[in-house]
């Protein structure tokens, strides 16, 4: 193990040295370049896969029938709003544009939103029915209702003598 990996780990334990200092200095560096302002640009359906993707957040929950899952996604159309569902997960992919950026004169005092693309994939905690499943958009609110299998808990067995 090298001296930066020690040093790494002597962080995570508590003690903390001159490097430790610069190499939290140059996370939080990086952790504040995925909010600097883009400017907007026409990009087709299919983008760079180095820009960053910022994580959707959600609520999961569960009825006897279902699992619901909702999320507040504001300022985006529906139709840039992507969601796969398998058996046992979803996907929910999209991108929210700036309809304006700060010009000339503008400084920003907060900068919190997150803008452009943005996904979230969920393993399911039991088996769901992804051909009954349906979605929803309203008031910026995303409501994916995904129905539970339905399948038979036991199923008995009749012993045969050879």
């Amino acid at each position: 193990m090298d001296t930066q990996d020690e040093k790494f780990f002597e962080s995570l334990a508590g003690a903390k040295s001159d490097a430790d200092e610069r190499y939290e200095v140059e996370l939080a560096k990086a952790d504040a370049s995925t909010l600097a302002v883009r400017p907007k640009t026409a990009r087709p359906k299919a983008e760079s896969a180095s820009e960053p993707e910022g994580q959707l957040t959600v609520d999961v929950y569960q009825t006897p029938d279902e699992i619901v899952v909702e999320s507040a996604i504001a300022g985006v159309k529906p139709e840039d709003i992507d969601v796969n569902v398998t058996p046992d997960s979803l996907v929910i992919r999209g991108s929210r544009e700036r309809e304006r950026t700060a010009s000339g004169g503008e400084d920003y005092l907060y900068q919190e939103c997150y803008w452009g693309r943005f996904a979230r994939s969920i393993i399911l905690p039991q088996e769901i029915d992804p051909e009954g499943a349906s979605v929803t958009f309203k008031n910026g609110i995303l409501t994916v209702r995904l129905p539970k299998a339905k399948r038979k808990k036991l199923r008995k067995l009749n012993v045969k003598a050879d």
